[in-house]
């Protein structure tokens, strides 16, 4: 028995970066010899051992032959013959596909240290070619090592497009492409993602509401950069430098998804936006299983983004209805990731990126001064029901019409 660790783990080391887990391959033994050994056997589709002491994957050495289309149409093959190479071959790039042995001696048949050395991204074989998800992958490696410099090989990039044209792409299952996109949404450069996807065709298939936007123009005056499919990239870049929060992330990239339902005889502006972006908001969610968190801040940002940008245009009573509409009162936490989406969306145009967003700190002081109102006391009043109801939405009307006039920081 022979144990190495492999992957990212070993990618990471040679960057010098923190890697977030550690996998390890097992060449020359058996799932008895595993068990006898103490491991714990979790895998399903092949053995995959977790170690007796440190939990961490011990998998043994395997091959894999394409059996039918998709991620899962995969037989896999494990013997004590196989070689650490022939594991590593399976692998989907270079930069993945090498191994370190108990002396920290770097195992490398592939070329995987010369194309970190290059910052390149390129596949191991063509074997990459029969497996859909590693469309993905490469599109979130590019995302998490674009600001080291990486880029995507020619003769990947290639083979991608030729796995959207040949239909593998369409056998993904809904579930591990969301899987793929939150964990991209999470990378230092989440639009990186995005554009490999829009490059290869994967966007076209994947969420073909988003990619509708590339070459929709909007007006110059208001977005320089004109393409509505730029503006959304340019929007999840804001964000991306402004949260970590993947739901908001995923609310910037889509909050326009109404301006692809626009009539080209309208073009460039895009009247009611806002709500016709909705109904394809929620197709995109319910084809990717999109988790409410997600696909609730998505809603609203969408319906809701440019109330925001008027905030100093709104009377007392529509800024009132909107917090309510927005649940701000029973959901503060999703109400500052709106102000988030918002500020990205103002920002996320070219030339505009620092450009002061006093409407969200005005919205969240609104909302402030309402949670200041003493309604306890006014309970105390005597007032129930309808009455108490009528007197509070009195109060906090009053209450943003005072704000209004006093709130000193109202101008960019």
């Amino acid at each position: 028995m022979k144990i190495y660790l492999v992957g990212g783990a070993v990618r990471d080391a040679l960057l010098s970066i923190p890697s977030p887990d550690r996998d390890w391959v097992v060449v020359g033994s058996t799932p008895e010899e595993m068990a006898t050994a103490g491991y714990q056997a979790v895998g399903k589709d092949f053995p995959v051992f977790l170690h007796p002491e440190s939990k961490e994957e011990f998998a043994l050495a395997r091959q894999e032959r394409k059996s039918g289309r998709g991620y899962k149409g995969f037989q896999f093959y494990t013997d004590k013959s196989i070689t650490l190479e022939e594991d590593l071959i399976r692998r989907d790039l270079t930069v993945n596909a090498m191994a370190m042995d108990e002396n920290n001696t770097i195992i490398d048949p592939y070329g995987g240290q010369e194309d970190i050395n290059k910052r390149l991204l390129r596949h191991v074989s063509p074997a990459f070619g029969e497996d859909p998800v590693r469309v993905l992958r490469v599109a979130r490696f590019a995302a998490r090592f674009h600001h080291l410099g990486f880029h995507i090989a020619g003769e990947t990039q290639e083979l991608m497009t030729e796995m959207v044209n040949n239909g593998e792409i369409d056998h993904l299952v809904r579930e591990r492409v969301w899987k793929e996109c939150v964990r991209a949404l999470a990378e230092p450069s989440p639009p990186i993602f995005i554009e490999v996807l829009h490059g290869c065709g994967a966007l076209a298939r994947l969420m073909p509401e988003l990619e509708k936007l590339f070459g929709i123009p909007q007006p110059e005056e208001h977005h320089p950069e004109i393409d509505t499919g730029l503006h959304a990239l340019l929007s999840l870049q804001r964000c991306a430098a402004l949260t970590h929060s993947t739901e908001a992330r995923f609310a910037a990239l889509i909050h326009d998804l109404g301006k692809g339902e626009t009539a080209q005889s309208e073009w460039p502006r895009h009247i009611g936006h806002e709500t016709k972006g909705l109904p394809m908001i929620n197709q995109l969610c319910d084809r990717l299983s999109v988790p409410n968190p997600h696909r609730e801040l998505a809603l609203a940002v969408a319906e809701f983004h440019t109330h925001c940008h008027r905030a100093f245009e709104l009377t007392a009573k529509t800024l009132l209805k909107t917090l309510q509409r927005l649940d701000a009162f029973r959901r503060p936490e999703r109400f500052a990731l709106f102000c988030i989406c918002c500020q990205a969306d103002a920002q996320g145009r070219t030339g505009m990126e620092n450009t002061p967003y006093p409407q969200a700190e005005y919205f969240k002081s609104a909302l402030r001064t309402l949670q200041q109102i003493d309604t306890k006391a006014m309970a105390r009043q005597g007032l129930k029901g309808a009455a108490f109801g009528e007197a509070l939405l009195k109060k906090r009307q009053a209450t943003l019409a005072e704000h209004k006039r006093t709130y000193r920081g109202d101008t960019p």
